[in-house]
């Protein structure tokens, strides 16, 4: 069964697009590593994007993401356009929302390929895509009581 609006997230039960979802409760990378599973996949590539401490020299201390109302939507196309690019096996993507702490997973995505140079180019691509186009922002709050609004995340 593929993800849909009242069921975001689950497991799709054929084609190379596993696992898609937006959510605010933590991610789980065993999650997203069983979700790409594939026995004719002979390399798999994972991204974790992790809440760091700083950013541009600034100490952060909170951290929080929005994310539009079409943002599942967009990561959908974005799966699928990598998907359709590489010869991906199984292909999942999670992304976090909501308020995080230092450490938290942010991202995680993944994929399977044939070979790794097609995994890790595929993989790099979802990331890189998603960051781009999928709305989802990034609230930073920093120890000098400044805070800041990025772009996609």
């Amino acid at each position: 069964m593929a993800p849909t609006h009242d069921h975001p997230g689950e497991l799709a039960a054929d084609g190379p697009v596993r696992l898609l979802a937006v959510r605010d409760t933590p991610l789980s990378l065993d999650e997203v590593f069983a979700a790409v599973g594939d026995d004719a996949a002979g390399g798999t590539a994972l991204f974790v994007g992790t809440v760091r401490d700083h950013d541009g020299g600034a100490d952060v201390t909170g951290l929080g993401y929005s994310a539009h109302p079409s943002a599942e939507d967009e990561l959908r196309r974005v799966a699928e356009k990598v998907a359709a690019d590489f010869p991906v096996r199984a292909l999942a993507a999670v992304h976090r929302v909501g308020e995080l702490s230092v450490g938290d997973l942010a991202v995680v995505v993944a994929v399977s390929c044939p070979h790794r140079a097609e995994a890790f180019a595929a993989c790099r691509r979802l990331i890189d895509d998603l960051k781009r186009e999928v709305p989802i922002w990034k609230h930073q709050t920093f120890a000098d009581g400044t805070e800041e609004w990025v772009g996609a995340s």
